[in-house]
């Protein structure tokens, strides 16, 4: 695909994602219950109803490409390694921030060729922000109140809100002095693109269709996402759609794992 032609879906796929951004409000402003799923993870019916407005309006956009959401049915997981072409879908990343109504959540779109996202979008419906990116075109950030950092001593990163790890925290202390900004969901991968940050580790599983739609945007910003060993990232290339260790940052001339002591790791 050009970048022109995915230029084409931007817009429609940032309606798909505030559309779902509304359905999602909908229940967050009501009382709701939350249901486990096998892994424990939590689910409730905004996560649903997103699933239902994306895979179907996405659909429709284009059918002649199918959509793997974290909501999808076995039988599509399944069946997506013969997919040279997918939308990376979570409707509802950052769960866990819905349910404590700290707003930090976000639908995730991610339009992914050959194992390499070149359309993405992160609405985060709470807090009014939105950003998207096409490969090879422009990054849009829209209502971000992070400013881009000028003349820091010392590094901003980006950490899950959820998620620490004894990993994380050591390879922190191998950094030394830092910011720490902590955001749940997706919003990570905007305050890098933004400037906000420098860098995002995560040590610990993610999913693809967690990161997928950010790399897109870090990527647009002229920043990389890639394994502590340098490998870039790429999707529905194995068996298990759980990523490894990632750094995403903004600047890729700075050698971050060796920062973080990961090196080797």
């Amino acid at each position: 695909m050009t970048p022109a032609a995915a230029e084409a879906l931007r817009d429609p796929v940032l309606a798909l994602a505030r559309e779902a951004g509304r359905a999602i409000l909908e229940v967050y402003a009501e009382d709701f219950e939350v249901a486990r799923k096998a892994d424990r993870s939590p689910l409730t019916q905004a996560d649903l109803a997103a699933h239902r407005v994306l895979s179907e309006g996405l659909a429709r956009l284009t059918p002649e490409i199918p959509v793997l959401s974290e909501e999808s049915p076995p039988d599509a997981i399944a069946a997506r390694r013969a997919w040279r072409a997918l939308w990376l879908v979570d409707p509802l990343d950052g769960t866990r921030e819905f349910v404590r109504r700290n707003g930090e959540f976000t639908v995730n779109v991610a339009l992914v060729i050959d194992g390499e996202p070149v359309l993405g979008v992160v609405h985060a419906p709470a807090l009014g922000e939105t950003a998207s990116a096409v490969r090879g075109g422009a990054l849009a950030i829209e209502g971000s109140p992070a400013a881009p950092r000028v003349g820091s001593a010392v590094p901003t990163v980006a950490g899950s809100r959820s998620h620490r790890c004894a990993r994380t925290g050591e390879a922190l202390a191998r950094l030394g002095p830092h910011e720490l900004l902590a955001a749940g969901s997706a919003l990570k991968f905007i305050r890098v693109a933004s400037g906000a940050a420098d860098v995002y580790l995560r040590l610990g599983p993610t999913s693809e269709w967690d990161t997928a739609a950010g790399q897109c945007l870090v990527e647009a910003a002229g920043g990389t996402v890639v394994a502590p060993d340098g490998r870039p990232f790429r999707y529905n290339r194995r068996d298990t759609l759980l990523n490894g260790d990632f750094i995403a940052a903004r600047d890729p001339t700075v050698d971050w794992a060796a920062r973080f002591g990961l090196r080797g790791a």
